[in-house]
């Protein structure tokens, strides 16, 4: 038992570390040579890298981030399979836990995104990873929600919004979809972590300040701008 449960520690820390890398950071850091989280929101998500840098970079990082959301759960049902045909699980484990595993290993991914090892624990706001995760649960689940970020953006034309009506409508698509308890309660938990990292997001929208989609882009300095002796 204690072998299994240092095999399934290890597994949550590699779903943390992928989460962790810092694609918008990293992106912005190369192309640009600045440091993201001085930029615009200070988010390393995808809708910050779009504003200072373009469709391009945006597209880039948001493909890249909710990969990571989408590997995270791959490896924890690879991770069964393997174990299974090793008989590495001990017989006193249901196998009713893997939809567990998978729910923890999502949330790491989630907490790796936004609190990243790498950037000394800031982040994005893990709206791009967990659509990666909800892909992987369940595609249709996974669909629906960004169907409902879409729906929402397009009336709006503010991102923000749009990612806490989808963070809201995970956990009752996961109920519409008869999808596992754990996964109804990653729907509950995730949805109220991304809505908790949008919080001065909110405050901007209901002051009416919060900026759209199309608005000018960031504009970034190349070099510092000497200060006055």
């Amino acid at each position: 038992m204690a072998i299994w449960l240092s095999l399934c520690g290890t597994v949550l820390f590699v779903t943390y570390l992928l989460g962790s890398i810092p694609t918008g950071y990293t992106a912005v850091k190369i192309l640009k040579g600045i440091d993201i989280r001085e930029v615009g929101s200070g988010s390393t998500g995808a809708t910050n890298v779009l504003r200072a840098l373009g469709k391009g970079p945006g597209a880039f990082v948001l493909l890249v981030d909710c990969l990571k959301g989408v590997l995270s759960i791959l490896l924890v049902h690879w991770f069964f399979e393997f174990a299974t045909s090793q008989n590495l699980i001990p017989q006193t484990i249901n196998f009713g836990w893997e939809p567990w595993m998978v729910t923890l290993a999502g949330m790491c991914a989630v907490l790796g995104h936004s609190k990243s090892i790498f950037l000394g624990f800031t982040g994005g706001k893990s709206v791009a990873t967990s659509l990666g995760i909800l892909l992987a649960m369940n595609w249709q689940v996974g669909l629906a929600t960004f169907g409902v970020f879409a729906i929402v953006v397009a009336i709006s034309r503010i991102v923000s919004l749009s990612s806490c009506f989808g963070a809201v409508a995970v956990s009752i698509l996961m109920v519409l979809f008869h999808q596992p308890l754990a996964y109804v309660l990653f729907g509950v938990a995730g949805g109220i972590y991304v809505i908790i990292r949008h919080r001065s997001n909110i405050q901007r929208i209901l002051a009416g300040t919060e900026p759209k989609l199309g608005q000018k882009s960031i504009e970034i300095n190349e070099t510092p701008t000497p200060t006055a002796s």
